[in-house]
């Protein structure tokens, strides 16, 4: 998510394999885990997907840990999400900006989609932008909750068309970093000729590779929750998604109206006090 900036490091695989709770068999055995995420503006209980097994057992070894107590609700969207996660949050200061803090690794993506889409009380893992994580890695602590709004079916077939268009830029920006020396060189001898030909070339290649490719389309559940209940469609297959709300939409709701500065940070703290696994 912006603002978030962490270190890119090879994922420690001791830090995410030391969760060994009782309540391991229970996942192996396939239960999802809930949790309560105590605040100070009420109680949101979640609970986390089998199928993104790492996002999964991190979250719960902070949980245990005690990483989130003291943390805040550092960014708050309204109509789009709140954040939280960042260890530096914790008795932080007015004014201090916040969104950098890190526990040292990130997360292999786990994107499970389409069937888990960024919905209205979808949780989600925050990360770092692609042009320094083309990998799509994942903050090994920081989170947000969906809240997003409702699109109407107008709405959503434009986004499909849209979609479609970033794949077909995607894939051309992929192409041009392969041939930047080329590029480079070209620009240097004011070949604007060159250039010109070797852009139609690397058009005509990425339409290629995206033609491969099967039509983006929203499947009908999407198009469900998204003109219903709500939610953030440009997110998906950005951001792995990796549980949801439960119970306390209400208290996420409470938090995403809060009044905040030009940093999106709440002016009133919202703290959590404890994140507990329930079974």
């Amino acid at each position: 998510m912006k603002g978030l900036f962490i270190t890119l490091l090879t994922v420690l695989a001791c830090g995410l394999t030391a969760c060994n709770s009782g309540h391991k068999k229970n996942r192996d055995m396939g239960q999802e885990t809930r949790l309560k995420i105590e605040t100070s503006a009420g109680d949101i209980v979640v609970k986390l997907y089998n199928e993104t097994p790492k996002h999964r057992d991190n979250f719960i070894k902070l949980a245990e840990n005690g990483t989130y107590e003291g943390t805040l609700f550092h960014r708050v969207i309204k109509d789009f999400m709140i954040q939280a996660g960042d260890p530096e949050s914790k008795n932080a200061p007015k004014g201090k900006m916040l969104g950098s803090g890190d526990v040292g690794y990130t997360i292999p993506a786990e994107f499970v989609y389409p069937k888990y889409f960024h919905k209205r009380g979808a949780l989600s893992a925050a990360r770092q932008g692609d042009n320094v994580n083309p990998k799509k890695e994942s903050s090994g602590c920081q989170f947000y909750i969906v809240t997003g709004k409702v699109y109407s079916d107008s709405t959503l077939l434009g986004m499909e068309q849209q979609m479609g268009q970033m794949r077909l830029n995607n894939a051309f920006n992929a192409l041009a970093q392969k041939h930047m020396k080329e590029i480079y060189k070209l620009r240097k001898n004011g070949d604007h000729e060159g250039l010109m030909n070797l852009q139609d070339t690397l058009i005509a290649q990425a339409e290629a590779e995206v033609a491969k490719m099967p039509e983006f389309r929203f499947t009908p559940e999407q198009v469900e929750a998204y003109t219903t209940v709500g939610g953030t469609p440009h997110l998906d297959g950005e951001y792995t998604v990796f549980g949801e709300v439960l119970e306390g939409m209400d208290v996420v709701d409470k938090i995403q109206k809060v009044k905040t500065d030009r940093s999106d940070r709440p002016e009133q703290d919202v703290v959590i006090k404890k994140v507990t696994v329930l079974d």
